[in-house]
């Protein structure tokens, strides 16, 4: 985990187009082209980044239900920071299957380099599947929400579920992930022959037991949500200041800019994650808590 945070040093910003992050499905490609072949300057950085992550058990009556993946890797000569939360509900083995594979399934992905998009949501179908094959019916599920950042500049985020990602740039925060609920997406859920409910004094739930429309696992409700995740990618330039992924214990008490705000004048990442984490459970929050806090300096 780094501590160090050199300061800043303003640089010229070069804009480059996010569309040349992923190319689409109709378009043909040399299948021996690579994105790095064709887009050498938009890779190379001199930023680096800096990360920080904390978790805490919430006060509900289960045992701890969230997991977290925040590492570096050097694969084929790239550097990639890998970032992810998972928000385990009804148990907490699905989170820990993710927390263990996910990546690894993404990263064996033979296109992951030409197509990431498909190649995500490829790894995410796979991974899923194993999951339902493999954890005794997966009566539980998860969120995930997933960063990958390549040689510091190329920010892929996947998500399924109400875990979030949010970038900061210039003291304005831009969410990079949607939340899925079901009122947003009750038209699929009714489509793939499900229902939205909504007892008084709660959430609306899937089929009356899920608040959420995507997940891993729930096998009992899967014909009725998706593991299909939404997808965002971003160049990193000099404006950025922050990548936030956190669960849901902590947006329910602090809208994204009040995350910012609560971090806004600190240089460690470690220090911000868990500033934010105190600033949750002061606000009340009673969900378990994780929270990865990225610095691009």
């Amino acid at each position: 985990m780094d501590s160090f945070v050199p300061k800043k040093k303003k640089k010229l910003i070069r804009v480059y187009d996010v569309n040349d992050l992923f190319t689409t499905e109709e378009e043909p490609r040399d299948e021996h082209s690579t994105e790095d072949e064709n887009d050498e300057e938009a890779v190379a950085s001199s930023r680096n980044t800096s990360h920080g992550y904390h978790l805490v058990r919430g006060k509900m009556d289960h045992g701890m239900e969230d997991y977290l993946v925040a590492e570096n890797r050097k694969i084929n000569g790239h550097h990639l920071g890998l970032y992810a939360i998972f928000d385990g509900h009804s148990g907490r083995d699905v989170a820990k299957y993710l927390q263990s594979h996910l990546f690894d399934n993404i990263l064996s992905q033979s296109e992951f380099w030409k197509n990431p998009k498909r190649a995500l949501k490829k790894a995410y179908k796979i991974t899923d599947d194993e999951i339902l094959d493999n954890i005794d019916g997966s009566r539980g599920g998860s969120t995930a929400v997933t960063a990958i950042l390549i040689d510091h500049k190329r920010l892929i985020v996947a998500n399924v579920g109400d875990s979030r990602a949010v970038l900061c740039r210039n003291g304005v925060v831009r969410a990079l992930s949607v939340d899925h609920e079901p009122e947003k997406e009750k038209e699929m859920v009714e489509r793939k022959g499900g229902y939205v409910s909504q007892m008084p004094g709660n959430v609306p739930r899937v089929d009356g037991q899920l608040a959420m429309t995507r997940a891993f696992g729930d096998g009992r409700l899967k014909e009725h949500i998706t593991c299909e995740p939404d997808l965002t990618s971003e160049i990193i330039d000099d404006d950025d200041e922050f990548l936030i992924l956190a669960s849901d214990g902590l947006w329910k008490v602090m809208s994204n800019q009040e995350v910012y705000h609560c971090i806004e004048c600190l240089q460690d990442a470690q220090e911000a994650s868990e500033k934010l984490i105190s600033a949750a459970l002061e606000l009340g929050s009673k969900d378990d808590i994780s929270c990865i806090v990225v610095i691009f300096h």
